[in-house]
């Protein structure tokens, strides 16, 4: 707790965004967090890199990338100018003024979200939480997640600070496309919604400065349902493409044709394309985080089952 009123530490925590002398930390330097951090070194704001994995902390420090759509010499200045700060130690979480977490969220063996690499980073910042950071929630989740599993952990925080009047939380899902040279996270419109208006407040102004354009939403849970929304319904036409093509194939009849056609439409119609893979790590997994929550509040959810039934024959139909 701190003797500082919530108006003070967020006025001041403010000021240092919009004077972009406001600390930025990333958790999870992988095909999210670089993107990010090429968005605000651009901006301007200097940087810390976290990441369990010492050969990425390394490689990093080295001023080589491996990640495809970030250059090798994009790091090296980075290194060089100060720009970003890579590193393994989470002790250094306290250093920054904005905390980015871009872990992995997978499925387990039972098909439910896992969640471990949210409560121990969220477990790692509460050890050395301080009066005026803003954490934020970028890894795809279900909704409830920043709320009902990330804040109670932040709560225990030694120091006994409080969310929304010493520190703040919000959520603001990750939309990278790896490997699509057309957007970049800076070019990608961000949606942000916080835990209190203050945290939504705060995000807003920090991804102001980095991103495109901000869409802000009444509250985490709308930003966390979002992007689910975004990626199940990729995953349910895909789904509906590939089950078309095992059909026309069967007719001799060419999918990609129907659907350079079909795409002439210029309303009430988007392309999606059958194949093997639906597109980067999340589509495969996110429509489950919905299915798991429709059953624990009593309901099925069989379109986005199916769709992942669908999906998941499809490597067999392409090789067989």
């Amino acid at each position: 707790m701190t003797d500082a009123s919530a108006g003070e530490i967020a006025s001041q925590l403010s000021q240092k965004i919009a004077n972009k002398t406001a600390r930025i930390g990333v958790i999870g330097l992988g095909y999210v967090g670089l993107p990010l951090i090429s968005a605000f070194t651009n901006a301007g704001f200097r940087c810390l890199g976290f990441d369990v994995d010492d050969s990425k902390v390394e490689s990093l420090l080295a001023g080589r990338s491996y990640i495809r759509h970030i250059a090798s010499e994009t790091v090296s200045d980075w290194i060089s100018t100060g720009k970003l700060e890579p590193t393994s130690d989470l002790q250094r979480l306290a250093e920054a003024d904005a905390l980015l977490i871009c872990v992995p969220t997978p499925l387990n063996d039972s098909r439910d979200p896992d969640l471990r690499y949210i409560e121990s980073t969220s477990e790692a910042i509460a050890a050395v939480l301080r009066p005026g950071q803003l954490v934020i929630l970028e890894s795809t989740t279900y909704p409830t997640t920043t709320r009902d599993v990330m804040l109670p952990i932040l709560q225990r925080n030694p120091a006994a600070l409080r969310c929304g009047e010493d520190y703040f939380v919000a959520f603001s899902p990750e939309r990278e496309d790896p490997g699509n040279p057309d957007y970049t996270a800076a070019g990608i419109p961000k949606v942000v919604g916080g835990t209190c208006d203050t945290a939504t407040d705060l995000s807003c102004a920090l991804y102001g400065h980095a991103i495109v354009q901000v869409v802000r939403v009444d509250n985490a849970e709308i930003a966390e349902a979002c992007k689910i929304l975004e990626n199940t319904y990729r995953a349910v036409n895909i789904a509906l493409v590939n089950e078309l093509k095992t059909l026309f194939d069967r007719m001799d009849i060419d999918i990609w044709k129907v659907i350079e056609a079909a795409k002439t439409k210029p309303f009430g119609f988007q392309p999606f394309y059958p194949g093997p893979g639906l597109g980067g790590h999340c589509i495969p997994i996110d429509p489950f985080y919905l299915s798991w929550l429709a059953r624990r509040q009593g309901m099925s959810t069989r379109f986005i089952e199916l769709a992942g039934e669908v999906n998941t024959a499809m490597p067999r139909y392409v090789v067989g």
